[in-house]
């Protein structure tokens, strides 16, 4: 096998080596053999094109050609001319796909199921995409020290989704494929420069074995760089919300209290769960409380505020308290409770990081690893821990404040209000104007929040639908105040916004709704249940909850008021939307009484809950294109490198055939060493005839007899061709120009040998060879004018 075609095989397995790092993400992991046919067949057509040989640009076409028609062959092949010519309606298939991908990975936990098309297409399309640079840049351009970066940015992908239990694992996988693709590397230019590093060639015998020395001492140095690089960060301290910290693993540091629980939303596509058609079972709860209409399942709040979005706040997490938890901030002793129980089970497919509770929990017996955010009283899992198949025991606050209490609250501390009160300058006027007509007259921060709720659930004019497209932004509460349409994020998230803007604090809590009873005395959850609503902090009784979403959940209590022309409802009556009278058709919004809700006899509703970030979520193209900014961020620093890397192969691989090709080829020769002379400090002066600019680099270089020889045959060569009238062919060029090369390395300190591989002088001529090409065209544009002007005269 030649060097080259290993070293393609190497670049296909280092790719799927990479690509490894993905299997945990879905399955069955059968995607992977697919992906791996794909990619060989990528790989050969690369093989065949430089065989040929075609120009690199061709084989770079030919191999994303082929990769189109196969991606096609194998996902389009309906809407393609032939099954394989792709055509309008396959790039729209594509589109759909990767819109179905989008939303199937917001919509589904890790793993994700296989069946999906979409995700498909994005896991076998993205290894041929990463698959077809790492050829480019390892094989065509033989430079196999950049094809890292398009690797790195394969795992690196896998390992920001993953829930991080063997993300070292894959590294290690991944990290074996680049050193092996390194090495084919290092053997091929070694087998092409063996007379450099090896000098004369050896007899056979035992000895021959020396000529690889290098090759093994590459081999060491890669392992125990890659071994360092595996144990060095075990004793390092932990670093908190890394670049690929995952959502769900490693908030904690270890097995202590420590660590901290970054701002990652929990709760992904709402509104593709609120659609769903099927009601299936999340949660099923056993308790003790007589009162099942205030059983709010919390999975955590939301309390940061950014203009787009509500999300949580980057807290410190400690160990779970053992016994008893801390009193809930804010509540005081005149305020009625009582401890309730609940046992809880969650079902097999529910994968959630944060743990459904009722607020305020007071102890929890859970197995696994958990930790707990003392400032929300949520408990979140620790290194890949979540909710899939767990028993747990909650003991919880069932808090009674009366309405009486909560109107005398006094003003809570400045520290706290000023956290919670905090919102973005682009937050539209429309949102403080509204506030303040909505709550004229309220005598304090209770009766205002009771106006607010008493506004979007009964006679603002508000109708639940879960259809609705918001859109996302600084205007999106300011559009949802104006259509009035929306669902429980779009509620919770203005009413929350609209307290804050009155002084009140206030954030949002996602979890469930009160779910089914069920005949063994059990109550089922369900995603329909799923639910968001606003909390607001009262000075001696703390966080608590509203409901201004209408025809969901229940009316708290304490919001009843005996003053005159309240429209709070009773909470035991199911709330109605707002409207004069009833109409003979039926309604587009969803208006169902919760009793028939419970029965299914609704259309599609409720869900595991989310932010709105958008109208649909993010477009399947934004991943692809930041990730490619990316690489174009990461590959620009290296573009004098590439350049260099691919002069220095045309002009060193230019073998003058005939006595037309001598000239060209030895000047193409002459220029590289001068160039590799340049970059290594020993600048070119043009005036200077060949000899004496040989005899300058040898002196500067301090080069060794051998390299120095190597120098002047080349000086020769360029003098036949321009003084002789018959220049004769001379062979060795090339390895003449690398024999000298590695002498003026040698001659160097390591920055100067890095400045010359990373920073090369000599690729200024990229910018001198523009300027001519421009100056030469506007020459040939002024030559021009005059000329059309003529013809039109004489047209005339």
């Amino acid at each position: 096998m030649s060097g080259r075609a290993r070293l393609a095989v190497c670049a296909w397995a280092a790719t799927l080596m990479a690509a490894c790092a993905l299997l945990p993400l879905v399955e069955p992991a059968t995607w992977i053999l697919q992906a791996a046919v794909l990619l060989a067949l990528q790989s050969g057509v690369g093989a065949v094109a430089r065989r040929v040989p075609l120009a690199r640009p061709l084989t770079i076409a030919a191999q994303a050609l082929v990769t189109l028609v196969l991606l096609t062959l194998v996902f389009a092949r309906q809407q393609a001319l032939a099954g394989l010519v792709p055509g309008p309606q396959a790039f729209q298939r594509f589109a759909d796909l990767l819109q179905q991908g989008g939303d199937d990975i917001a919509r589904y936990a890790i793993p994700a199921p296989l069946e999906s098309d979409g995700i498909r297409l994005m896991l076998v399309g993205g290894v041929l995409v990463i698959g077809l640079l790492v050829d480019t840049l390892a094989v065509t351009f033989r430079s196999a020290a950049p094809a890292g970066l398009p690797l790195l940015a394969l795992y690196s992908v896998a390992a920001g989704l993953s829930e991080g239990g063997a993300d070292w694992l894959w590294f290690l996988v991944a990290a074996v494929g680049y050193l092996m693709l390194l090495l084919a590397e290092g053997r091929d230019r070694l087998s092409q420069w063996g007379r450099v590093f090896g000098g004369s060639p050896r007899p056979p015998g035992p000895e021959q074995g020396r000529a690889l020395a290098p090759v093994r001492t590459g081999r060491r140095i890669g392992a125990f760089a890659l071994g360092i690089a595996l144990v060095v960060p075990l004793a390092l301290p932990a670093m908190d919300g890394g670049l690929l910290d995952g959502a769900g693993g490693g908030v904690g540091s270890g097995t202590g209290g420590g660590g901290t629980i970054s701002a990652v939303n929990p709760l992904v596509s709402l509104r593709d769960s609120l659609n769903v058609n099927e009601d299936r079972q999340v949660l099923s709860v056993q308790t003790d409380s007589e009162d099942l209409s205030d059983l709010y399942l919390r999975i955590v709040s939301l309390d940061d505020f950014d203009g787009t979005t509500w999300k949580p706040s980057k807290r410190r997490i400690t160990a779970v308290p053992d016994g008893t938890f801390p009193t809930p901030a804010g509540l005081g002793p005149d305020i009625r409770r009582t401890e309730t129980r609940a046992l809880i089970s969650a079902a097999d497919w529910y994968a959630q990081d944060w743990l459904p509770m009722p607020y305020p929990p007071s102890g929890v017996r859970v197995a696994g690893n958990w930790r707990f955010e003392p400032v929300g009283m949520t408990l979140v899992g620790d290194h890949g821990q979540n909710t899939r198949g767990l028993k747990y025991e909650v003991r919880s606050l069932n808090v009674q404040p009366t309405a009486e209490q909560l109107a005398a609250a006094p003003p809570p501390s400045a520290a706290l209000t000023r956290e919670y009160t905090e919102l973005p300058d682009s937050l539209p006027d429309v949102v403080f104007r509204t506030a303040r007509e909505v709550t004229a007259g309220a005598a304090n921060p209770y009766e205002q929040a009771v106006k607010l709720q008493e506004y979007f659930a009964v006679n603002g004019g508000f109708e639940y639908d879960t259809q609705v497209k918001v859109g996302s932004g600084s205007e999106a509460i300011a559009r949802f105040l104006k259509d009035k349409e929306g669902f429980c994020v779009h509620f919770s998230f203005a009413m929350a916004a609209m307290a804050r803007s009155l002084g009140i604090p206030a954030r949002v809590a996602v979890g469930f709704a009160p779910g089914s009873p069920q005949a063994d005395g059990s109550v089922s959850v369900g995603l329909r249940d799923a639910h968001a609503w606003p909390e607001v902090y009262f000075e001696g009784v703390g966080w608590t909850r509203f409901e201004p979403t209408p025809t969901r959940g229940s009316t708290p209590s304490y919001t009843i008021t005996d003053r005159p022309g309240s429209s709070v409802p009773d909470p035991a009556v199911p709330s109605q939307s707002a409207e004069a009278e009833p109409s003979a058709a039926p309604s587009s919004s969803d208006t169902c009484a919760p009793q028939d809700k419970k029965l299914d006899a609704c259309p599609n509703e409720s869900a595991v809950a989310v932010p709105v970030t958008g109208d649909d979520g993010p477009k399947w193209y934004v991943l692809p294109a930041w990730a490619l900014a990316g690489l174009l961020v990461l590959l620009l620093p290296l573009a004098p490198m590439l350049w260099r890397l691919r002069a220095r192969a045309v002009r060193l691989g230019a073998h003058g055939r005939g006595a037309a090709d001598v000239g060209p080829h030895t000047l193409a020769v002459w220029q590289e060493l001068t160039d590799a002379a340049w970059d290594l400090g020993i600048l070119p002066q043009e005036s200077q005839t060949p000899r004496k600019a040989a005899a300058r680099i040898v002196r500067l270089g301090g080069l060794e007899p051998t390299a120095a020889q190597a120098v002047h045959r080349v000086a020769d060569a360029v003098e036949q061709v321009l003084y002789a009238p018959h220049p004769r062919p001379a062979a060795g060029l090339a390895e003449d120009v690398r024999l000298a090369t590695a002498g003026l390395r040698a001659g160097v300190g390591r920055g100067t040998r890095l400045r010359a591989r990373f920073a090369p002088r000599s690729a200024i001529r990229v910018t001198w060879t523009v300027s001519a090409r421009w100056t030469a065209l506007k020459r040939r544009a002024a030559a021009a004018r005059p000329q059309w002007r003529r013809t039109s005269d004489q047209q005339g």
